[in-house]
């Protein structure tokens, strides 16, 4: 019988709430949905276990497990700190060299990183944190490389990311890298995300699956064509016929709503709709290209590139244990 993986999260007074109900949300709840698949066990810790720790909103939260445990876990996540760039506590700093030491793996979601960069090994890494905290933690810790402009940031050991949100994005990814894309995209699912949120920033999340909602306005009926249709050449001519607007009204319309312009939103859609694909670990990277519709193997790469912040081979090393065919 496979041992379970434990997951502790820390609880601090003045804490933010969303960021540890992420984390709770994600390794704390069962999930029947996925069958006899042994999940994790979470522990909530803080560093006087039984005292009532003060959230941001009138409430609290008492935490059943202490620092030890936390120090024993497998996977060890920081959903933030009280104040960024205070000093963190050395009870705390030695429980998470302790689990480093072990083996595990060390997590920082938002101003957490201050945190993990208190232990010392982040030192000659890159990092990330909130945008808002990101100047303080380079000039507190300038021995990090700080990349304020990703979501989150895999040191294999040591892994940060961005502002509360992004913790989403890390949290799908540590279960991605643990279950696999299929058990990933069932997480998601429950949790109502967005499958793939662009903006030029490294994440690693499903493709979306169906429709993007009921087609009740044009934009929405003209996106569900396009995905069952990535394959296919894509015009803005060919969105705004199956939306059944003018191309001048489609791309003021289209553009007010996703904030992006519709072809970048196919370029999106088409790189998501890859992934799956090369997590199989069939078919070649040209194959794959022209499957999801991208006009040749050079322009695939590159848009997979930039939005994915790694190569389709390199990727499908990643997720598949599969033969690697470049």
């Amino acid at each position: 019988m496979a041992k379970t993986h434990v997951v502790a999260v820390l609880a601090f007074d003045g804490m933010a709430p969303f960021e540890l109900g992420v984390v709770v949300e994600v390794f704390g709840l069962s999930r029947p949905e996925l069958g006899d698949l042994p999940w994790y066990e979470l522990r909530v810790c803080a560093e006087e276990p039984g005292r009532d720790l003060r959230a941001v909103g009138g409430f609290t939260v008492r935490a059943e497990h202490g620092l030890d445990a936390l120090a024993a876990a497998d996977t060890v996540i920081v959903p933030g700190v009280a104040m960024a760039g205070a000093e963190v506590s050395p009870a705390l700093v030695d429980a998470l060299l302790r689990a480093h030491a072990r083996g595990a793996r060390l997590v920082s979601i938002c101003s957490g990183a201050f945190a993990l960069a208190a232990t010392g090994l982040l030192e000659g890494r890159r990092a990330t944190t909130h945008w808002r905290y990101a100047r303080t933690l380079a000039e507190r810790h300038p021995e990090i490389e700080v990349d304020p402009d990703v979501l989150y940031v895999d040191n294999g050991d040591v892994l940060t990311s961005a502002g509360s949100a992004a913790g989403i994005d890390l949290c799908l990814y540590l279960v991605r890298a643990d279950h696999g894309a299929a058990v990933a995209n069932a997480v998601a699912r429950r949790f109502v995300v967005p499958p793939h949120r662009d903006g030029g920033q490294a994440q690693f999340i499903e493709a979306a699956v169906g429709d993007i909602g009921p087609e009740d306005d044009g934009v929405t009926q003209s996106m569900n064509w396009a995905l069952r249709h990535l394959h296919t050449p894509l015009s803005v001519s060919a969105l705004a016929r199956a939306a059944r607007m003018s191309e001048r009204s489609y791309l003021r319309h289209f553009t007010r709503r996703n904030g992006v312009s519709p072809m970048r939103w196919v370029i999106t859609q088409r790189v998501a709709a890859s992934l799956p694909l090369l997590e199989s670990g069939e078919g070649t990277v040209d194959e794959i290209s022209a499957a999801v519709g991208f006009d040749s193997t050079a322009t695939y790469r590159h848009h997979f590139t930039r939005q994915m912040r790694t190569t389709p081979t390199a990727y499908r090393k990643t997720f598949t244990s599969a033969p690697v065919h470049p």
